[in-house]
């Protein structure tokens, strides 16, 4: 079996934490290189895009958060053979992807930016994709987003509604997936109820 490293920011969630689920489910063993933010301006240039997670496979990195998102799904399992369902996994893991892209850069704001911005997100483009993404999922049965079981896609809504709904994100109300996707947040319960997933965080002390 290969060696694997995945490097990714100190906390449970983003875009790395998918990637972290996913190699443990499928019992892949990897090095879990955390990085610190007072540590990220002094190793951001020595990743290939200057972002995380970047994945190494025997030495080798692979960046881009979905393109690693596969390729661990794909070992573990977890992303579907059938070309349809592999696309719809895509669609969804795509959608958070766009999202998150607009999100993160309010992290960097200053105050009021952030509180415009944000509040702008909180009306406009978060309810819009949740919205949407609620859709899909009823489309195709209302419990997962493809091939009728968890997939990578679900993790990577999963920890879009956990973050969404934890308060880490000033001026976004918490309650916002409950008021305007609550089968998203249905299928996030049912996501972290998972077995292998539970039993992930409560080794870490992690409350899910």
């Amino acid at each position: 079996m290969a060696n694997m490293k995945l490097t990714y920011f100190d906390f449970h969630g983003g875009r790395g934490e998918p990637v972290r689920l996913a190699l443990t489910m499928g019992g892949v063993p990897f090095e879990d290189d955390r990085v610190a933010m007072a540590d990220w301006p002094e190793r951001k240039g020595g990743t290939p895009f200057g972002a995380l997670p970047v994945l190494e496979v025997d030495g080798k990195p692979l960046s881009q958060s979905n393109s690693i998102n596969r390729y661990v799904a794909k070992l573990t399992g977890l992303y579907p053979s059938d070309f349809w369902q592999a696309a719809l996994c895509d669609e969804a893991m795509d959608a958070v992807e766009d999202l998150t892209n607009e999100i993160v850069p309010t992290m960097f704001m200053p105050d009021d930016e952030k509180k415009v911005r944000r509040e702008e997100l909180a009306e406009g483009q978060i309810p819009l994709y949740l919205k949407r993404l609620n859709q899909n999922l009823a489309a195709h049965g209302g419990r997962y987003f493809a091939d009728d079981r968890l997939t990578i896609a679900d993790l990577k809504v999963a920890m879009l509604i956990r973050q969404l709904r934890s308060g880490i994100l000033d001026h976004i109300s918490t309650d916002l997936p409950d008021r305007v996707a609550p089968e998203l947040v249905e299928h996030f319960q049912r996501v972290m109820k998972d077995p292998a997933i539970a039993a992930y965080y409560a080794k870490r002390g992690v409350e899910v």
